[in-house]
């Protein structure tokens, strides 16, 4: 009796512990979304997403040009890191037995843990000096960088998680081992590989360490892909470290659009893996 007592009596405590850390960290998320909200909704008007900034010292304006200009920098980092990733994924998933293999998931693990402003500096030395000057490029590759090690991982995962039933049967109707990859195994993990990509475009979204390196910034329009850019995190980081009330305001409503974005993201990418999951039971 004593025994079953003590059972229930450390039952009851862990789970009030683990329901009360629950409670903490959707808190904390909260607590977080409606700070930005409550300091950064009343300074969101059309003028914002329409506006160039304003000059120094002036009211009004918005950070069109931040907003085009990160779009633009997350579009090279895609096309940059995605394809990387999404083959050395394949690679590891279809191929990976041995020691080589083994190095590259290593080496991987590696680079997910370098810090940005690291990388940062890399693209620096590797784009922007030879260059000598700022750009979307630089930006945008300072940001693939990043996401080529999630990229790879996740594709890997998920590509491993595809039944190995498939595989064979395809193998046994007489599709080569290139045909099997590329028909039946990677069209099973799409959700997957889409919701991956997703989840890594919200990871590298909020960096600015590698932007002020790279893309550095701008107060007007960015012509092409080869002159310096604004975009939304360096200058969320430039308006708040300002003396001028204004630039704290768009401050906090660049915010609360950047952690928006990333959230929207987010929810849309486990959406996409429940629909995925559901379908494979």
């Amino acid at each position: 009796m004593t025994l079953s007592w003590w059972r229930k009596g450390v039952n009851a405590v862990m789970l009030s512990l683990t329901g009360l850390c629950a409670i903490l960290v959707v808190g904390s998320l909260f607590s977080i979304l409606g700070y930005l909200a409550w300091n950064g909704v009343s300074s969101l008007n059309w003028d914002f997403f329409t506006k160039l900034p304003a000059p120094v010292g002036e009211m009004g304006g918005g950070m069109a040009n931040a907003i085009v200009g990160s779009g633009k920098v997350l579009l090279v980092a895609v096309l940059i890191g995605v394809p990387i990733g999404f083959l050395g994924g394949v690679y590891l998933a279809e191929f990976g037995t041995g020691a080589f293999p083994g190095v590259v998931r290593y080496t991987t693990d590696l680079l997910n843990g370098v810090p940005s402003i690291v990388i940062g500096i890399f693209a620096y030395a590797l784009v922007v000096h030879p260059m000598h000057h700022f750009s979307t490029l630089a930006g945008g590759m300072a940001l693939g960088v990043m996401m080529i090690p999630i990229a790879l991982r996740t594709t890997e995962e998920f590509l491993r998680g595809v039944p190995v039933s498939l595989r064979e049967g395809a193998m046994a109707l007489g599709a080569g081992k290139a045909r099997t990859i590329v028909s039946v195994v990677i069209p099973a993990a799409k959700s997957g590989l889409i919701s991956g990509l997703m989840l890594n475009l919200a990871r590298v979204a909020g960096e600015t360490a590698p932007l002020i390196f790279t893309a550095f910034g701008n107060r007007f329009w960015s012509t092409g892909w080869l002159h310096e850019t604004a975009t939304l995190p360096v200058m969320i980081y430039t308006y708040a470290v300002s003396p001028y009330d204004d630039w704290h305001r768009q401050a906090w409503a660049a915010g609360f659009i950047l952690l928006t974005l990333v959230l929207a993201i987010n929810a849309i990418a486990r959406f996409a893996v429940g629909r995925t999951a559901s379908a494979g039971r």
